[in-house]
């Protein structure tokens, strides 16, 4: 055999053995029968915890619930069609243009000033009785109200214990659309107003009548009254002044109610 076929011979033999070991690498790598298996995809780190929002406040149980109810104020009629505003009087609410909305007050509570005794400041008034103050006549008719003279006065009702107050409503003449001056509104355990005195109104805006410059607005007398949120204020008595209205110097009152429990 020549040396050149020898060479051949030789080459022949590694690339066959190369060819052979490769196979052999193969067959470690992937077993036969077997697929190999794809690489997991590395988990996506965890959400973060979602962010607790406040819960709305709860609503407020119905008045029922908590044992409200309107106070039965029994109206007369109307004498004279709207409201209208008086010209050049300052420091008046403008009118609601409808009736006011109905006033809650606790379970039990009544019209305590029905024929309690009244007094008032003028000894002698120029209309009128005072019993007519709490008799239950609202009409702005002759014979139903009184009328006390010029000046600051006032009418006070005994309610013959104390009580826990709740409203007071008061009319003074509505058969017109008047404006009653620095009216104040004032609850005490004594008769003579120098104990436990509370202020529930006052619409007296420079303080003429001498009780203090007043927050309140002036308002337009109507049918309706005025209706005074007293919120639960304890006394025996109530006082209510004015001092004279925009039609002329005269202190009229009707009817004064007061809504409330008296004290266990």
């Amino acid at each position: 055999m020549g040396r050149f076929a020898c060479v051949v011979l030789a080459a022949t033999a590694v690339l066959l053995l190369t060819v052979l070991l490769v196979r052999a690498l193969a067959r470690q790598e992937a077993p036969p029968g077997r697929v190999p298996e794809p690489v997991a995809a590395e988990a996506p780190p965890p959400a973060p915890p979602a962010r607790k929002l406040p819960l709305p406040a709860p609503a407020p149980p119905e008045a029922s619930a908590v044992g409200l109810e309107p106070i039965a104020v029994e109206l007369p009629r109307p004498m004279f069609e709207g409201t209208p505003r008086p010209l050049d009087e300052p420091n008046v609410e403008e009118p609601l243009g409808t009736l006011r909305p109905p006033f809650l007050a606790p379970e039990g509570t009544v019209n305590l000033a029905h024929r309690r005794p009244v007094s008032s400041s003028d000894p002698w008034p120029v209309i009128g009785e005072l019993e007519a103050v709490t008799d239950g006549d609202k009409e702005a008719t002759p014979g139903s109200f009184v009328e006390l003279g010029p000046g600051t006065q006032w009418v006070q009702v005994d309610l013959d214990t104390t009580a826990v107050i709740y409203a007071i409503v008061v009319w003074h003449y509505h058969l017109q659309a008047h404006v009653y001056r620095d009216v104040v509104v004032q609850v005490a355990e004594d008769p003579d107003f120098t104990l436990g005195v509370t202020t529930v109104f006052n619409n007296d805006h420079d303080s003429s009548s001498g009780l203090g410059v007043g927050l309140d607005k002036g308002y337009v007398e109507t049918f309706e009254g005025k209706l005074i949120d007293c919120k639960g204020v304890e006394g025996r008595y109530v006082r209510l002044y004015s001092q004279g209205n925009t039609s002329d110097d005269g202190n009229h009152y009707i009817e004064v109610e007061v809504y409330g429990q008296p004290v266990p």
